[in-house]
């Protein structure tokens, strides 16, 4: 159902960071809650590379969203309290404009016409938003994983627009681990070649690209740990397996291959590339004269949450640290919170019981 799915139309035309410019452009967006009469209640979430603006369920579209257990009445994200939003990046494929849609200059899916896309791109247009809602000021900026990049994006090109920021599994620059698996799974797609350049339909499709790049993200989403406590060397049964000699004979085979089945289909394969490529570009420190400390004092947030997950391998905690440490030296009050979640960089997604506590208590607090 997407019954409870907004849009909201950007500027056009609508400047890009790299050069050209969208027309017609608009987000996807989802509202939990009400604005009060000060407008000073607002709560903005920008979410990972894969998910929709669907975060909960709600009056009108009743499905479980993918922060259920941290968003809505009484629960960490209290929504008797809080007017939450939350946005679908620029770029995916969930509702708002990427390169699957149509470009209206010749009424043919963007594909590679696309403008190049950066997170700062992503962070005007949710600013775009909530102005358009007249909200002057956030009274919290919430990112997870790539929406914790476009969060500080956001901050770093619209100074004094929150007063308050939440940031978990993220980090202010692409560091060389996550930039080498992005590039593999981007590889992967690219390589496939029902991919054609960019120029694929639903029945010549990049599936195999697609079940090869989900598959490397998943093995970095959970830690070494996860992945013992679950499957250990656990092997299929001989019902289970196929006649290939070089077949899946280990459950974790099989789990992987499932997550990759029911991905493949459901996020197109351009708007999984420009986002990928457009997290590798993300650098903090371009806000800041070439330094990260400097960029992170001028985000003027007089608070902040920052949560970070010790096995997390692809958003390590030292990058969570940074950004405690600039955030308080440039005067903001600072909560770091370093969880030992065996769930790695899933663990905001997993463990929803102490990411809500942290989250839930950060809130009350203000």
């Amino acid at each position: 159902m997407d019954d409870a799915r907004r849009w909201f139309k950007l500027s056009s035309p609508f400047p890009m960071k790299r050069g050209g410019a969208l027309v017609g452009a608009r987000l996807a967006y989802e509202t939990w809650g009400a604005l009060n009469p000060a407008r000073d209640n607002a709560l903005l979430i920008l979410t990972g590379l894969s998910p929709s603006a669907h975060a909960a369920s709600n009056a009108e579209d009743g499905t479980p969203g993918w922060w259920e257990d941290i968003v809505g009445q009484g629960k960490a994200i209290d929504t008797n309290r809080w007017f939450v939003i939350c946005v679908n990046t620029l770029g995916s494929c969930k509702g708002s404009t990427g390169p699957a849609d149509i470009n209206p200059a010749n009424d043919q899916p963007y594909q590679l016409d696309f403008p190049d896309l950066t997170l700062e791109d992503a962070a005007n247009a949710s600013h775009e938003l909530v102005h358009g809602l007249g909200i002057g000021q956030l009274a919290c900026i919430l990112g997870n994983s790539m929406g914790g990049m476009v969060a500080l994006a956001y901050l770093a090109q619209h100074p004094n627009s929150a007063r308050s920021h939440i940031s978990i599994s993220t980090a202010p620059q692409a560091q060389p681990f996550a930039i080498a698996i992005r590039s593999l799974q981007r590889e992967a797609i690219r390589l496939d070649p029902n991919w054609n350049n960019g120029q694929y339909d639903k029945d010549h499709y990049p599936e195999a690209g697609m079940s090869i790049a989900r598959k490397l993200g998943v093995i970095t989403y959970r830690s070494a740990m996860e992945w013992v406590g679950r499957f250990a060397r656990i092997r299929l049964d001989a019902d289970q397996r196929d006649d290939d000699p070089f077949g899946f004979e280990f459950k974790v085979e099989s789990y992987l291959a499932g997550h990759a089945r029911r991905f493949v289909r459901g996020f197109d394969p351009n708007c999984y590339l420009y986002l990928s490529r457009a997290s590798d570009w993300f650098d903090l420190a371009e806000h800041g004269g070439g330094s990260v400390s400097a960029a992170l004092a001028k985000l003027k947030v007089e608070r902040a949450l920052v949560i970070g997950v010790e096995t997390d391998i692809l958003f390590p905690l030292s990058q969570q640290q940074q950004i405690a440490d600039g955030l308080t030296a440039a005067g903001a009050q600072v909560t770091f919170v370093a969880l030992d979640s065996p769930q790695g960089h899933d663990a905001f997604l997993v463990d929803t019981v102490r990411f809500g506590a942290a989250i839930g208590g950060f809130l009350d607090a203000a």
